[in-house]
């Protein structure tokens, strides 16, 4: 029978996987709606969500914006980090779809497994091996690659859905470094995501000079005027990524970083229900068996770690 504490902490996991499945169905909006650039909606997105926890401490805990110095080096390598991440999410979004995207970006459990092989020794059992070939398999499955038309019609879409599930990988071995180094999660979160903003800040300089050859930060304000458009984009900051960051990091003091993980793997069957509601997107009978397929896999690799 499970304690009070365990199911409060199960239900604020839930409602944090529910809130984060809504960020692919909005970046999609976003993306078809106004054309906005995939590196100009990562880097509002990111703008936001520390200009939300700025407010936040500011206002609830002072205390926390104290950072060793010797966690600047790291922090900054952590913000990169996140940049990327969400650079390529943003863009697997734009070409992949929210459902499939988000599936896609759960690819990452099986590359957090090989990463920590390669830079923690960790040992791996029958369970991972097995956990790692079915997601591996349901990666092929829902990002087409099984298809060789697929690499011909989508090969950008693949590519940037399985370098958002890498990012991930590493994004939450960052996260792991972090709590090993008693660095507060709350803090964390702060100057991972302003650090993320200051490199997504060059990465669209880079853009326009070397991509696009516009003229520099000329797509900084595509919105222009819109305040619908500024609104959601604001909201996709503040609500979604915000909400689902804090919300997860609260689930952690109830339960095991393994069970809120193991409740955050739902996230993909939220998002596709929504994308569906929203935005007509339905994933094809292949898809949903890879679906199934890369969530079992992520299901037994999150047992096998619990033992």
């Amino acid at each position: 029978m499970s304690s009070p504490t365990s199911s409060r902490g199960f239900i604020i996991a839930l409602i944090a996987t529910i809130i984060w499945s809504t960020t692919g169905p909005f970046i999609s909006y976003l993306s078809k709606t106004y054309a906005l650039p995939s590196l100009v909606l990562a880097f509002w997105r990111d703008l936001f969500v520390a200009f939300g926890m700025l407010v936040g401490l500011l206002a609830f805990s002072r205390g926390r914006f104290a950072l060793d110095r010797k966690h600047w080096g790291f922090m900054i390598w952590y913000g990169f980090s996140l940049a990327v991440f969400n650079s390529m999410w943003t863009f697997s979004v734009q070409y992949n779809g929210a459902a499939v995207a988000t599936v896609l970006a759960f690819s990452s459990p099986a590359m957090t497994a090989v990463l920590s092989r390669i830079i923690f020794k960790e040992t791996f059992n029958g369970i991972k091996i097995i956990s790692i070939a079915l997601s591996f398999a349901g990666t092929i499955l829902v990002s087409g690659a099984a298809n060789p038309a697929a690499w011909k019609l989508n090969p950008l879409g693949i590519i940037f859905g399985l370098l958002t599930g890498l990012m991930f990988a590493v994004y939450n071995l960052q996260g792991k470094a972090a709590g090993d180094r008693h660095i507060d999660s709350w803090t964390a979160l702060l100057y991972s995501f302003a650090s993320a903003t200051f490199f997504l800040f060059f990465f669209n300089l880079a853009s326009d000079l070397f991509i696009t050859k516009q003229p520099a930060f000329s797509n900084m304000l595509w919105l222009g005027s819109s305040l619908p458009g500024w609104g959601l984009l604001f909201f996709l900051g503040v609500a979604p990524t915000l909400g689902g960051f804090g919300l997860y990091t609260l689930s952690i003091r109830y339960l095991s970083p393994t069970v809120s993980n193991l409740v955050a793997t739902l996230e993909p069957v939220f998002t596709a229900v929504w994308s569906y509601l929203f935005l007509s997107e339905l994933m094809n009978g292949v898809q949903l068996g890879g679906s199934l397929l890369l969530l079992f896999g992520v299901l037994l690799l999150r047992v096998g770690d619990r033992n």
